[in-house]
């Protein structure tokens, strides 16, 4: 599905009856804390499992957790608590997704469609290693025109992604309509090219502005989803992107 048949999918919130609205959804994406990588400005993606969180990127997960918990109790008080957590597999999220699971008091969830951009043969590099390399290449990736050489493209992540987003409407929807029709918070610990792709899919925007959108390490971004009673996406609010949890 491409960015603007994703966008047409997505009818507005007008057009739905407010009686056919469950209560809403709330995805709280968090970033991983900085790793090694992070701290040199090396391309780090889903093609290999590593690396693992700096010593500050744990501290940064800690606080990121303390964040999290705080929803719904201290702050964002018109918000539910979150109660469920789902992680990438790549270790960096999966060990910031254990310190909120920890805090928040939930098993931790792996969902390989929350990882990061594959960079293909660009996993290791820095941006000037790239352009060395392979000249223009990396703006048009960044623009959206292209794949990583071997690798994923924008709306390659934005793709995944939005499938991943319908799963959990839907997920919710069922649950409103067979249980109890209340608001639910997931925390989801993720990446900063996949938060960018989500941010960015939700405002209908096309890829080459997503890089505007900047999700600091271990940020929060909130998205509130109002999804009809059969599971559709009837609007998205955005309702933070990247705020500081350290």
């Amino acid at each position: 599905m491409t960015g603007q048949t994703a966008a047409a999918a997505t009818s507005s919130i007008t057009e739905a009856p407010t009686e056919n609205l469950v209560a809403p959804l709330v995805l709280v994406l968090v970033r991983h804390g900085v790793t090694p990588m992070t701290l040199e400005h090396r391309f780090s993606g889903s093609g290999v499992p590593g690396p693992s969180l700096a010593s500050a990127g744990r501290v940064q997960a800690a606080k990121a957790a303390d964040a999290v918990h705080q929803i719904g109790r201290r702050t964002w008080m018109d918000l539910p608590k979150v109660d469920r957590v789902l992680a990438s597999p790549m270790t960096r999220t999966q060990e910031t997704g254990g310190a909120i699971g920890r805090r928040v008091g939930a098993h931790v969830e792996v969902e390989p469609r929350l990882k990061e951009v594959d960079f293909g043969d660009w996993e290791g590099l820095t941006a000037p290693d790239i352009i060395e390399r392979d000249g223009g290449e990396l703006l048009r990736w960044r623009d959206g025109e292209a794949s990583a050489p071997g690798g994923e493209s924008l709306d390659d992540v934005a793709d995944r992604l939005e499938d991943l987003l319908g799963d959990l409407a839907r997920e919710h929807a069922r649950s409103c309509v067979e249980g109890a029709d209340k608001a639910r918070s997931i925390a989801l610990a993720s990446h900063a090219v996949a938060i960018k792709s989500i941010v960015g899919r939700s405002l209908e925007a096309p890829p080459a502005r997503w890089s505007r959108i900047w999700p600091s390490p271990a940020s929060m971004t909130i998205l509130q989803l109002r999804v009809t009673r059969d599971g559709e996406l009837a609007e998205r609010h955005i309702l933070c992107i990247g705020a500081p949890t350290h």
